[in-house]
């Protein structure tokens, strides 16, 4: 059997996630870390979350986690779940259990003192992967062999593990994207197109929070390509069209060219119409943040933007349109070009403006009250030469001060008599 050094897994041997193990060793009972941290691990990528599988019950991981003096939280308690946080470090400690009663979004569970049972009522082979303290890997289901080969399965019956949790659907399309999966299983696959209307049951929120995951990932054009093949996603982004798909291979050239993260949301762009109407429609039912719906409407409304734009034009660009708007129209045309380029020369030009734009600000100074001042009758004038002082300033190259700008609305019609 296969069991990890402290050089494969650091985290596994670290004092805090050790103490946790042994205390529940001490009062007779048996613990070890299940899921994505060992899956992770075996695949050399980060790990982000550590979850804790054992034979004791809740009420007495509860009760034992408290006296020893971790701070604890038991919201989970119900299906059987301690979250103990020890030295800035959060855990996750789950009976083991089965599920019963499953509607497709929950499910009703019992209880139990086995491991196989428990590792039967997870999504997929190489999440139901189990080790010890000792780094000792417990296989029962056949995750190892997937995940040497890449294969994405889920355990048993496809059909009922999808049925159990219709989430289970995009997870799979997730994992696909972010695990390097060369070999989905046909019959989950087939299942998925089966049972894809399940999602309609599943709240917005848990399937926008899965999307952005899948959309985050390295490349996840092949995964997107197999869920629109599978109807899966015309359901999440109704006015998708399959070849807008692969523009997401530029925006990949493009962060790797500049070693910038994903952005989920530029990939989004690319996966939807530049209409604020349809945006706003698919914001409000996938239950977009304020942030998300604003940015995706105004980027919609804006133009594309040259790389060869001159500075004039980018700053009254940048004056009359929020500065992420800007942002990701320049981004988008930089992929664009680059995709196309054998130089680096549109990186250079990009860096260039990008950085521009993240510094230049501007901001119109005079007021109504400084018109007043100098004579100026109240009312709706007061506006209108505003904004025809403020056009001036614009022309101006953004020069023009503030007492340049009284100075000429005393010298031309803007002043009232």
């Amino acid at each position: 059997m296969k069991c990890f050094s402290g050089k494969e897994a650091p985290w596994l041997f670290e004092h805090s996630l050790q103490r946790l193990l042994n205390l529940l060793s001490n009062i007779g009972e048996e613990a070890r870390i299940v899921g994505g941290a060992i899956r992770d691990t075996l695949l050399k990528k980060s790990i982000n979350d550590i979850d804790i599988a054992t034979t004791s019950f809740p009420e007495k991981t509860l009760y034992h986690m408290r006296k020893s003096g971790f701070h604890v939280m038991a919201s989970g308690i119900n299906f059987g779940t301690i979250t103990v946080t020890a030295k800035d470090k959060t855990y996750e400690i789950t009976t083991l259990r089965s599920d019963t009663q499953a509607d497709g979004r929950y499910t009703k569970v019992l209880f139990r003192k086995n491991w196989k049972t428990d590792a039967e009522r997870r999504d997929f082979t190489i999440n139901a992967l189990y080790s010890d303290k000792t780094g000792q890997i417990y296989d029962d289901i056949g995750g190892l062999e997937d995940i040497e080969n890449r294969v994405l399965r889920f355990i048993g019956n496809s059909e009922n593990r999808i049925k159990e949790d219709f989430l289970r659907i995009l997870r799979f399309f997730r994992f696909y994207a972010c695990l390097d999966i060369k070999n989905p299983h046909r019959e989950g696959i087939q299942a998925i197109g089966k049972l894809k209307n399940g999602l309609k049951r599943i709240s917005s929120e848990r399937i926008w929070k899965e999307m952005k995951k899948l959309l985050s990932a390295s490349n996840p054009i092949q995964s997107l390509l197999q869920m629109h093949k599978s109807g899966v996603l015309p359901m999440v982004f109704p006015d998708i069209k399959s070849h807008w798909i692969s523009s997401i291979h530029a925006l990949i050239k493009a962060e790797q060219a500049l070693a910038s993260t994903p952005d989920p949301l530029l990939r989004l762009i690319c996966l939807i119409p530049a209409d604020s109407g349809k945006i706003k429609k698919l914001a409000n039912h996938l239950k977009f943040s304020n942030a998300e719906k604003k940015r995706l409407i105004q980027w919609a409304d804006s133009t594309p933007i040259s790389l060869n734009i001159s500075y004039p034009e980018l700053k009254n660009r940048v004056y009359r349109e929020e500065k992420q708007a800007t942002l990701d129209q320049l981004y988008l045309s930089f992929a664009t070009i680059y995709d196309a380029s054998k130089n680096q020369e549109p990186s250079i030009k990009y860096v260039r403006l990008r950085n521009f734009i993240l510094r230049w600000t501007a901001h119109f100074p005079l007021k109504g009250v400084d018109l007043i001042k100098i004579g100026m009758n109240p009312g709706p004038q007061i506006g209108e030469a505003l904004k025809k002082l403020e056009a001036k300033w614009i022309q101006s190259n953004f020069q023009e001060n503030k007492n340049s700008l009284i100075s000429l609305a005393l010298k031309s019609s803007f002043h009232d008599q």
